[in-house]
């Protein structure tokens, strides 16, 4: 079998030129005094069913914008920075709404006040809304609000074989980021309130929770983790098993779920189905393979017919040191690591490393900057740092691949800028937060992202802005109000008969 330095001279340019990567980002609207907005979604801003830049995630107060795929990361960048641009001029007439720009939310109402997100009258909006009660219902709408960033990617001439290794080396490798870029250390008390929890009053006056050494709460016990989602051994040894592990949670009755019912009795919808998973996306992972879907397809069809397109990387914090919650370098250290993570060996999961792989995603995001922290592998405790930086030495020579591709030194520094925060903790995004909150901020959280939200506002509303960018994003907005129009006035079947149809085992299938 070939090294993975003979590997990494086998990939032409003409590939490494040819990695796409697009970005994910969701954040709350809140208002200037740092509260949730519960304002409905700016009209302005287009339809949320069918923007292609600007939608809600869960919640009608939570925007997520949308890039394309790009092949520079620059450009990447630009296209998010100007989407941003435009939400902030919608949204500063608007009582002064703007993004939050922390991972953990707001000072948050009631639960059952959070609003679920809206789609118009459509079948398929109706089932978009139907689906966010289900999750409600099933984990909570606090749990829900937890935003983050996704990092779309792909490479020419990948198989789906070689996806699936590249996940499982993810799954493995997955500390490094959470230790690079874990930006949740800390909390709002009413995240928590009512919960079961570890987590440490930080000042006298309680005005936040946190963990002295955690990197991100969000992937910790606290975020986007579920005791039924656990039951399920989900492989990633392949295509074939992945989708069947997938299709026997979408299609398993769920005991708990199944007490929820799908209607109450009033006859409103309490969610989607009665099984495990509702439909793929409510399936909780670190990354996730993906398949852009045809209108009315399931997205488990379109991985099994057309096999993978990209992979989808779920578990990186919103970054509060900048506007729009992520920087070109640590984009360029994702392309590194991927890279990395698809050409090094990788052999097949069992279910004794999948459960070693959950416990050192659990002790990465609660106590990845404590000293001489150690985690399993393969049997073996190995410290964090150790392994951390045999994974970033191994990343050098395709950093370097990719700055002669790209003409530049970027990749390079990008990975030195990372691996010089192995042995400095201290300067790491999650204990950057800690520090601001404790020394400029009175130990409030909220008064911390408060903060960065509206220093984030000032910079997005200075930058230059052209008249024919304001043009374009408004002609999107009314394009999309129109497309969302078209969809309902074609609707020719009742709901009931739609969600049935939509959610038959036979739609999972090739």
């Amino acid at each position: 079998m070939n090294t993975l330095q003979e590997r990494i001279q086998q990939l032409s340019s003409d590939r490494l030129a040819g990695i796409r990567r697009g970005i994910e980002k969701e954040g709350l609207r809140v208002l200037p005094t740092g509260g949730l907005a519960l304002t409905p979604h700016p009209v302005a801003l287009g339809s949320a069913l069918t923007h292609p830049h600007i939608t809600t995630d869960y919640s009608e107060s939570q925007i997520e914008l949308i890039t394309g795929a790009h092949l520079g990361v620059q450009d990447c960048l630009d296209e998010l920075t100007a989407i941003h641009q435009y939400v902030y001029r919608v949204l500063q007439p608007q009582g002064g709404e703007m993004l939050w720009v922390a991972s953990m939310p707001c000072n948050l109402p009631t639960d059952e006040t959070i609003p679920l997100a809206r789609y118009g009258n459509s079948n398929v909006g109706r089932a978009k809304s139907v689906y966010r009660m289900g999750l409600g219902h099933r984990y909570g709408r606090r749990m829900q609000t937890i935003s983050g960033i996704h990092y779309n990617w792909s490479l020419p001439g990948v198989t789906n074989e070689d996806y699936f290794g590249l996940i499982r080396n993810f799954r493995r490798h997955a500390f490094v980021l959470l230790y690079l870029f874990g930006a949740s250390p800390a909390l709002c008390p009413c995240f928590v309130e009512g919960r079961t929890h570890r987590l440490q009053p930080l000042g006298a006056a309680g005005q936040s929770m946190y963990l002295p050494h955690a990197t991100s709460l969000r992937m910790g016990r606290l975020g986007y983790q579920s005791d039924a989602q656990a039951s399920l051994a989900v492989s990633y040894n392949g295509l074939q098993g992945y989708a069947d592990s997938l299709h026997e949670a979408l299609t398993r009755p769920y005991p708990a779920y199944e007490a929820v019912g799908i209607r109450n009795p009033g006859g409103d919808y309490n969610q989607l189905a009665t099984s495990l998973l509702q439909i793929e996306n409510e399936f909780y992972g670190t990354i996730r393979p993906k398949r852009t879907v045809h209108t009315g397809e399931r997205p488990l069809h379109a991985l099994r017919e057309r096999g993978v397109e990209y992979v989808e990387v779920r578990l990186m914090d919103l970054d509060p040191f900048v506007p729009v919650g992520i920087t070109a370098s640590t984009m360029r250290l994702l392309d590194v690591f991927l890279l990395h993570c698809l050409l090094s060996d990788s052999p097949p999961d069992t279910p004794a490393e999948i459960a070693e792989l959950r416990a050192n995603q659990l002790l990465a995001a609660e106590r990845g900057r404590e000293s001489g922290l150690r985690l399993q592998r393969q049997g073996r405790e190995v410290p964090l740092v150790e392994w951390g930086g045999q994974i970033l030495a191994e990343c050098e020579p395709l950093a370097a691949a990719l700055d002669t591709t790209h003409q530049c030194s970027d990749y390079s520094a990008a990975l030195r800028d990372a691996q010089a925060l192995l042995g400095r903790p201290a300067d790491t995004p999650s204990a950057r937060v800690l520090d601001k909150i404790e020394t400029l901020h009175g130990h409030s959280f909220s008064a911390f992202s408060l903060s960065q939200s509206l220093a984030a506002r000032d910079a997005l509303m200075e930058r230059p802005w052209q008249d024919d960018q304001q043009a374009q994003f408004e002609a999107m907005a009314r394009q999309s109000l129109s497309d969302q129009q078209a969809i309902e006035a074609a609707d020719s079947l009742p709901f009931e008969e739609w969600r049935q149809r939509y959610l038959s085992p036979e739609g999972l299938l090739v």
